[in-house]
Order: structure tokens, then C-alpha cells, then sequence
């Protein structure tokens, strides 16, 4: 009789850790977090170097771009951006550098998609502009690879704990 109770566990400890063997996520290999990292730096070199090209290059075909901020009225506010008005403001000479310096960096993959969550500092030159967070979503085109296809930002010029970096 023991027996058969032990079977009978046994048994229904297999049937409830299968699904969550069969279900678990990839979490995507070290050489694809490598891979993600250096798209979202390829990214933020372009924008130092003012080379449109470059930053164009990490997007995928369609890409939906926003930033959430708070305007002078208090109000939150999302504002819908195109990735060609900022190609265009990337590339337009400017005599400062634009560099945006990320920390606290978080990768998530799983399959053909990734996600990328890090916090931020812009700066005009060596003037600090605004922070906040960059949100990114990839996917994986196996021709060319990972790809931008949305692109979230907060911003605010207060309350931003700026790291080092």
C-alpha cells in the first residue's frame, strides 16, 4: 500500500514540474546578451559621433518610438515620436556631443525577442541636459540579426541619481 502512495507522488510531482520544464523561457545565451549590448552601445556611439547612418543601422523596418515626461503644467505626458526626426536631429551638425551615459543595465531574452531596461544621464557637451530610463524592445531577424523596434524614454532634469559612469 505505501508503495502505491509513493507511486501515486511521484507521479503527480512529475505532472505538475513537466509543464514548467516544457514552458520555460530561454533566457537567451551569454553570446546574446553580449550581442544585445552592443547594439544598444552601437546605438549610443552613433549619437556621440552624430552619425545618423550608424544609428540607423541598429532599427528594425518599423520602429515605434515615445518619451514620458512631465511639462510645466504637471501634467504626465506621452509624446509618440518618428525614428526619422530623430535620425535627422542626430545627423544635423551641432557643436557639442550628445552623450547619453547608461548604468544599471537589465537584458531579458527569450526567444526571437529581447528587452532592454537601463537607466540614463544626456548630456549636450559636458552640460548634464535630463535622465530617466531607456526602454528597448528587439527582435531577432536571422538575417540581420537583432534589431530596435521600440524605443521608450523618460525624462525629467530633477530628482536623477547619476552614477559615475
Amino acid at each position: 500500500m505505501y508503495m502505491n502512495d509513493l507511486k501515486s507522488f511521484f507521479a503527480s510531482l512529475i505532472l505538475m514540474i513537466a509543464p514548467m520544464l516544457i514552458f520555460s523561457q530561454d533566457k537567451g545565451s551569454p553570446n546574446e546578451h553580449h550581442e544585445v549590448e552592443l547594439l544598444i552601445q552601437k546605438m549610443f556611439d552613433g549619437m556621440r559621433e552624430a552619425d545618423s547612418a550608424k544609428v540607423a543601422s541598429v532599427f528594425g523596418k518599423e520602429v515605434n518610438m515615445y518619451t514620458s515626461f512631465t511639462n510645466q503644467q504637471g501634467e504626465k505626458v506621452i509624446k509618440k515620436g518618428a525614428l526619422s526626426s530623430f535620425l535627422i536631429a542626430i545627423g544635423t551638425p551641432h557643436d557639442q556631443i550628445w552623450d547619453e551615459k547608461i548604468w544599471n543595465t537589465k537584458i531579458e531574452i527569450d526567444g526571437g525577442i529581447a528587452q532592454v531596461w537601463t537607466d540614463y544621464a544626456f548630456y549636450v557637451g559636458t552640460d548634464f541636459s535630463h535622465c530617466g530610463v531607456d526602454a528597448f524592445h528587439l527582435i531577432k531577424d536571422g538575417a540581420e540579426g537583432w534589431k530596435i523596434v521600440h524605443l521608450m524614454d523618460t525624462r525629467r532634469s530633477n530628482d536623477c541619481e547619476i552614477t559615475n559612469k
